[in-house]
């Protein structure tokens, strides 16, 4: 058997969406503050959730590990990111695993039941990195930021929504498995056709080849016998 397109739409956008979420997750870019009063104009400061790096586009010098002299870590938004993105990273990883498992392409009839639940498995990954992208990004501007800068979204943060989307679409395309499920449960089973007794009379009428044999001879005397005066 074939496996189902929304199977294949799955196993290829989850992946996707897992690169995209880790990469999001741990590159230090969610925000990116410029214009910093009293620094070099060409300074921008970008602010992850687990680091902050200062890079001079000029000569592209990049040092991270920079003092939170402002709280930035201490807010809420970045405190819930940097436990939802790492749990939804765990998974999306359960989700891959019990996938491969409902869709078993090295078998011929693949488990719609178990790629259903993976699909839901997946589809929950995906809301909780989506949960913390939407709410830092409801809380940038507000989140401290030293004051006449400019604050602007990092590719981080873009890419942990892309993520995120990726891994609910692929959750939703695996879970309508489920259909197939209800398809195959709803379905009636055909009883066993039965066998009649003419079929069994004719099979059994020349069950023995010496039987077919011996009616071919006595047909072929028959013919070669002369008729009789009593026939004239």
């Amino acid at each position: 058997m074939r496996t189902p397109a929304e199977m294949i739409v799955g196993l290829v956008l989850c992946p996707c969406g897992l690169l995209l979420t880790l990469t999001g997750t741990l590159a230090p870019s969610w925000r990116q503050v410029s214009l910093v009063p009293d620094q070099p104009m060409d300074v921008v400061w970008e602010q992850g959730i687990w680091d902050i790096c200062r890079e001079r586009q000029s000569t592209h010098d990049r040092l991270c590990g920079q003092a939170d002299g402002l709280g930035y870590f201490e807010q809420v938004p970045v405190r819930v990111a940097q436990g939802l993105m790492p749990s939804s990273l765990v998974v999306t990883l359960v989700g891959l695993v019990v996938a491969a498992l409902g869709v078993r392409c090295w078998q011929p009839e693949p488990r719609h039941l178990v790629a259903g639940v993976a699909g839901l498995v997946l589809l929950l990954s995906g809301l909780m990195s989506l949960v913390p992208s939407s709410w830092y990004t409801q809380e940038l501007w507000a989140l401290p930021a030293p004051p006449g800068s400019t604050l602007t979204v990092g590719y981080s943060l873009v890419l942990s929504y892309l993520g995120s989307c990726l891994e609910i679409l692929g959750g939703l395309a695996l879970a309508l498995s489920f259909h197939h499920c209800c398809k195959e449960r709803r379905a009636p089973k055909l009883p066993p056709t039965p066998v009649t007794e003419t079929g069994l009379s004719s099979s059994r009428a020349y069950s023995n080849p010496w039987d077919v044999l011996e009616d071919e001879k006595d047909g072929q005397r028959w013919r070669r016998s002369p008729p009789c005066d009593s026939d004239l």
